[in-house]
């Protein structure tokens, strides 16, 4: 074999392994692309199925669909001609794989911590759901951890909503912990929660903080929750996490508990955060959603107003209503029905 042939058989070699390595290895990044979307108003197996008991509900009509965003497991690994197509391809993003999964977190960290952040987001859209309906709801201090082998280990629970201490009502969490405070460490206090719909009385031995010499300690920490009659449940009947279906869920629920279709036969897609007073906050994978939404057929979308400015470059025929709060979703959803309503609506 001549030297020109080993040269050339080398550099084969070296060419074929290099590519393997660049199929093979790798890269920090992850891909966003549009997924199918969801219709919050459906019923059927592959469709999120709201239930609600306790108040009257009303027919609906049309689609509200919830918008997804494909994105890489957080146990998934892209190569580099991956990274590339879904960094040139339309309606696709590669993004630094710090900048969507913390480092160090395992993939049941993330799931666990996307699951919290859908059931967060289903609490606070049926508290804005009902507010916005005019239904009476009332906010309470409620039991958001536990101490592990703290004096309220296994006696209160997350979720319990604190009604009253040693029969002293706590109507928010500065007097939950000021009735404490007012106890000496060793003393048994009697906390009254509503838990599960039920009032249930529990008394617990307060210990000495380590922190502070005297200060009376039970062991837990406190949020906000509420208190309000009816019950509403979700089966989403597919894995979604995260908080970016809130602004849907609310509607949909507001949609069942008022009198009169909202969509009144609409397709209409959306997206964004709520809390629990019904202002709409800003999500990731916009452009994404908006593909989705259009694949499916919608026919307007309400964007967050804080994602107006990342919408550069997109095109579709839907119209792209801009919302800031949930009332302002429900108008504009009313206003799409009435003759040259959509022009006459805020659009990103």
């Amino acid at each position: 074999m001549t030297r020109q042939t080993w040269t050339a058989f080398t550099a084969a070699l070296v060419f074929v392994g290099l590519s393997v390595l660049l199929v093979a290895l790798p890269v920090p990044y992850v891909s966003w692309s549009p997924a199918s979307t969801y219709n919050t108003l459906g019923a059927g197996a592959d469709e999120p199925s709201i239930q609600v008991a306790g108040t009257p509900t009303f027919p609906t009509s049309g689609r509200l669909d919830l918008t997804v965003v494909s994105v890489t497991t957080a146990d998934g690994r892209l190569s580099l001609p991956e990274a590339l197509a879904a960094y040139w391809l339309p309606h696709h993003d590669a993004l630094p794989r710090v900048s969507v999964y913390a480092p160090g977190k395992s993939t049941d960290e993330v799931e666990r911590e996307d699951a919290d952040l859908m059931s967060t987001a289903q609490d606070d859209a049926v508290v804005a759901a009902l507010r916005a309906a005019g239904q009476p709801v009332t906010a309470l201090p409620a039991v958001y951890s536990v101490t592990v082998g703290g004096p309220a280990h296994q006696k209160l629970l997350p979720g319990d909503l604190v009604l009253r201490v040693d029969g002293v009502p706590t109507p928010d969490r500065e007097a939950v912990s000021r009735e404490i405070q007012r106890r000496q460490p060793k003393d048994v206090v009697r906390f009254t929660v509503l838990r599960q719909r039920v009032e249930t009385t529990v008394d617990v031995q307060t210990a000495a903080s380590s922190a502070q010499d005297g200060q009376p300690v039970v062991g837990i920490m406190l949020t906000t929750g509420y208190r309000y009659q009816p019950r509403i449940s979700f089966d989403l009947g597919q894995r979604i996490g995260g908080p970016s279906a809130g602004l849907v869920f609310a509607l949909a629920i507001y949609d069942k508990i008022t009198d009169g279709p909202l969509l009144d036969g609409r397709h209409v897609a959306g997206t964004g955060t709520i809390t629990p007073n019904g202002a709409v906050g800003r999500i990731g994978g916009i452009q994404e959603k908006i593909a989705g939404a259009d694949d499916a057929g919608a026919t307007a979308f309400l964007v967050p107003a804080g994602n107006c400015g990342d919408l550069s470059g997109v095109r579709t025929d839907m119209s792209l209503v801009k919302v800031g709060t949930l009332q302002e979703a429900i108008t504009a959803l009313r206003t799409l029905d009435t003759p040259g309503g959509a022009d006459r609506l805020p659009h990103c």
